[in-house]
């Protein structure tokens, strides 16, 4: 999977309206049951969606699990997709339903404690290391959050998603998803000090 992820992070310089254009392509020939488009909707959207998972849900064990439920809907269910929101809103939202009934299948409170030392999805340059060190400890202190609060900072800091989107995706109001990361930058703060910190 190395060099689909190299692959995958060069589809970061592609243009987020290009983009959109290419996954409402790809979409359309998912619906007509071409598996070469689903292919490259998958391998496109494993690395996202293996980092919010991971994030989310601690148990590295379901990840995988929770990412192939998620897809598998995408390829047997293409027409529940309306074009009302964005593909990614759409595909975010059926990962974030999913992770949280495997949550409640799975309740015993296993923490993944391998979760700030395991390696991005994606390579890093070297230069990179301090924000990959502050990363680590961003991940470590949102372990201690609720799945719902963790998946609000998750999809805000590390996906870029707006939250408005969010609101899509997690199915509640706007003002919910303020009120979340409210509290979880307010108890995030406590746990992290300096320019972390000041960070959030």
């Amino acid at each position: 999977m190395g060099s689909q992820g190299v692959a995958d992070g060069r589809e970061g310089a592609i243009a987020p309206a290009a983009r959109a254009a290419d996954e409402m392509q790809l979409i359309a020939l998912i619906r007509a049951r071409d598996l070469r488009a689903f292919e490259a909707l998958y391998r496109g959207y494993h690395p996202r969606l293996t980092r919010f998972l991971l994030n989310l849900i601690h148990r590295p064990q379901l990840v995988e699990e929770v990412l192939n439920d998620t897809l598998m809907v995408v390829w047997t269910r293409p027409d529940s997709f309306n074009g009302a929101s964005k593909l990614s809103t759409w595909i975010f939202a059926i990962a974030y339903r999913k992770a949280l009934k495997a949550l409640k299948r799975n309740d015993d409170p296993v923490e993944d404690e391998s979760a700030a030392r395991r390696p991005a999805p994606e390579p890093e340059p070297d230069q990179q290391l301090g924000r990959r060190q502050a990363r680590e400890r961003l991940v470590t202190a949102m372990g201690q959050l609720s799945p719902d609060h963790r998946a609000v900072v998750d999809l805000t800091y590390f996906h870029e998603i707006g939250y408005r989107e969010i609101a899509e995706i997690m199915n509640c109001p706007v003002d919910t998803v303020k009120t979340r990361m409210y509290y979880a930058r307010r108890h995030l703060k406590r746990m992290l000090d300096g320019d972390l910190a000041d960070w959030l």
